[in-house]
């Protein structure tokens, strides 16, 4: 145990120093996962695992070193927690949590599931900010908001094709994202402050986005899950149900009133 506490202790003292996640990089979760493999990974161990496998598991493509990986996290995290050191993030995350993609990469995490994932989160920012190009632009200039889409199509493009063609950066992908949800949170609520006294359910529009950020900092700031099952991540999703809800009554006020806008330039005219 001596020998174990003194490598964990040099690993907490570079660990600063360090990028990607602390768990895994660990000699003590790295010695217990190879131990693992060599005997219960091959020959009659395998079998075994696989004949006591749940089919849920099989069926999500569970295999044995993933479950030596699970299980090895939980060794590291009780080392750390015996030596008095806050638990490790492991392969960058810390528990299962979903809207639609995430289900998937969380349930299954393989490169692919994973690049969904974070693609389909940049895509969610960049489609507002195009929402809110359109809303306070394009309604009186299409050919801006045409351009301008082309414009995020083609940064998105530039997007995945580095992560996914060059490197996949996990500090550049969080850099980008944070910044486009700046983009996107100062647009909104510039034009937001422009317009809360003439159109009245712009504050809902405000209090979202004010919302959301607030609430990106579970993103930011993350710590160990709650009782084992409850990350940051996973309450960031479940805090964001509510907030959407309350973004889709904007969306429908402030059709209602451009389309009673339009009714009335149509009866003028």
């Amino acid at each position: 145990m001596a020998w174990r506490t003194a490598r964990l202790m040099l690993l907490a003292g570079a660990a600063a120093l360090a990028s990607g996640s602390q768990g895994d990089r660990e000699p003590v979760y790295r010695d217990c996962l190879l131990q693992c493999e060599e005997r219960n990974c091959s020959g009659g161990a395998l079998k075994h695992f696989r004949s006591r496998q749940p089919i849920y598991m099989s069926l999500a493509g569970w295999t044995c070193r993933d479950d030596c990986k699970y299980e090895c996290m939980w060794v590291t995290v009780g080392l750390y927690l015996q030596e008095g050191h806050k638990v490790p993030q492991f392969h960058g995350k810390v528990s299962l949590n979903a809207w639609f993609w995430s289900t998937v990469f969380h349930t299954r995490d393989t490169d692919l599931t994973e690049k969904l994932d974070y693609f389909c989160a940049s895509t969610v920012i960049l489609h507002s900010i195009y929402l809110c190009c359109v809303r306070t632009v394009g309604l009186q200039r299409p050919a801006v908001a045409s351009a301008f889409r082309a414009l995020l199509l083609l940064m998105l493009t530039a997007h995945v094709s580095y992560l996914s063609l060059v490197h996949f950066d996990y500090g550049y992908n969080l850099a980008a994202n944070v910044a486009m949800g700046l983009v996107n949170a100062a647009w909104w609520l510039a034009w937001c402050l422009r317009n809360r006294r003439r159109l009245p359910h712009v504050r809902k529009c405000m209090v979202v986005v004010l919302l959301l950020q607030a609430l990106s900092l579970l993103e930011l700031l993350d710590f160990p899950p709650l009782f084992w099952v409850l990350d940051a991540h996973a309450i960031w999703h479940i805090s964001t149900i509510p907030v959407h809800v309350l973004f889709f009554s904007f969306l429908e006020d402030d059709s209602l009133y451009l389309l009673k806008e339009s009714e009335a330039k149509f009866k003028l005219a």
